[in-house]
């Protein structure tokens, strides 16, 4: 995968994101970032195809079955943003504070153009997720209610 349109979106000579040197490894991570931009948000990652493929969830991923929120999905960035908390500079895509809100390593249980199932092992989110496309850049996350 590229990250073309991640790396044009930013001065990495001002900005103390990750240019996206780090290889992608074997493991099926996750990452979930509070990022106070122009709005607060979370930003949820898995780390899929040598990427962290990415979507804004404006009020957070849900920790309750059956709750719907709304994700949509952004640029793929590279595999060591999995780490990144810090500031982004004002002036800068993305401007504000990041910081670490969970991490974590998923299963991937399906996968199709329009729908990912996972489960996440995080030390907040556990547990099975469905992400389904909708329109556009417009997904759904929903916490999967267990399986008896």
């Amino acid at each position: 995968m590229t990250l073309d349109e991640y790396r044009s979106k930013r001065d990495f000579k001002k900005t103390p994101e990750p240019k996206g040197k780090q290889p992608a490894t074997e493991k099926s991570r996750f990452v979930v970032q509070k990022h106070q931009a122009r709005s607060l948000h979370y930003d949820f990652r898995l780390e899929m195809d040598g990427v962290l493929k990415s979507w804004a969830v404006p009020k957070g991923p849900p920790l309750e079955p059956g709750i719907r929120r709304l994700a949509v999905q952004v640029e793929d960035h590279p595999v060591d943003y999995i780490d990144f908390a810090g500031k982004i500079p004002a002036g800068e895509y993305g401007a504000g504070n990041v910081e670490m809100w969970d991490k974590g390593e998923f299963t991937l249980d399906s996968k199709s153009p329009d729908l990912l199932e996972i489960t996440l092992s995080g030390r907040k989110l556990s547990g099975g997720y469905a992400l389904i496309h909708t329109d556009g850049k417009n997904w759904l996350v929903i916490k999967r209610k267990e399986r008896q």
